[in-house]
């Protein structure tokens, strides 16, 4: 019983440790890759698009950096799931917010749930899709007037921008790779065992 305790013990405290270990090239990076990806976005929104009433800054962007640039080994932080995730939920938002836009109370939270299910059915879950659904629906006259456009601008564009970014600053050092070499590895099994 104590040799279990001990094992347990140390694989606790090495878990602790790592995780709270304070890797400064590994904030420096996640920091340049999320600066420059959301704020490309930003500076595409704010300086050329702006002038004709065009967005292309929504908030589940935030929230999609922490994860493809914060989180990179998380399954959630793929690219097929930061696509899918994303892309699927625009696409039940809009309907939603379409076929029950008059009732937004109704909208919002369905298009959320549906969206959510929607991910899971594709084995694409990425929780920054549910934002992006639920701003379908109530992200006001320059979001709802954009109807299915919405999902190609801003939705795709703007995981487009993020995705390239992720792409090249997450994988500037050796410790760092994106797509995670597990879910590379991962695909090239599955692949392997179709064929």
């Amino acid at each position: 019983m104590a040799l279990k305790k001990t094992r347990t013990y140390r694989r606790t405290r090495y878990l602790l440790y790592k995780e709270t270990l304070v890797d400064f090239k590994e904030h420096f990076w996640a920091f340049v890759g999320s600066f420059v990806g959301l704020g490309t976005i930003s500076y595409l929104n704010f300086e050329l698009l702006s002038k004709y009433d065009l967005t292309l800054l929504i908030g589940s962007f935030g929230a999609s950096c922490v994860l493809i640039y914060g989180a990179i080994e998380s399954p959630l932080a793929q690219p097929k799931n930061l696509f899918n995730g994303h892309l699927i939920s625009a696409i039940i938002g809009v309907t939603c917010y379409k076929i029950l836009g008059d009732y937004v109370w109704i909208a919002g939270p369905l298009a959320v749930s549906l969206s959510i299910i929607g991910m899971q059915m594709a084995k694409s879950l990425h929780p920054p899709g549910g934002a992006t659904a639920l701003i379908a629906v109530t992200g006001g006259p320059s979001i709802t007037n954009l109807g299915y456009e919405y999902v190609f601008s801003p939705v795709l564009t703007g995981i487009f921008i993020l995705f390239i970014a992720a792409i090249i600053f997450n994988n500037i050092t050796p410790k760092r790779q994106y797509p995670s070499k597990v879910i590379i590895q991962f695909y090239k099994r599955t692949r392997a065992n179709k064929s």
